[in-house]
């Protein structure tokens, strides 16, 4: 399953917001710095989907606030 996601690091807390059926809006605690924004964003997303770490990947946006998310079962 693919799915969009628009990331805000830096947030107070984490927070995954359903926008529809296949889009969301994060906010993350990471700073987009080294990665971290986007670690803790498949850390996430694999909790809200209940798959391991492994299974989410970036597909689009590794550097961009808009992403694309694709999650294996």
């Amino acid at each position: 399953m693919r799915i969009s996601v628009k990331v805000t690091p830096n947030a107070k807390s984490n927070e995954l917001v359903e926008l529809g059926p296949d889009s969301f809006k994060a906010k993350i605690v990471a700073p987009a710095e080294g990665g971290r924004a986007n670690a803790e964003l498949i850390r996430v997303l694999a909790k809200k989907f209940g798959v391991p770490t492994s299974k989410v990947r970036i597909v689009r946006g590794l550097k961009d606030r808009n992403k694309v998310i694709e999650v294996s079962s």
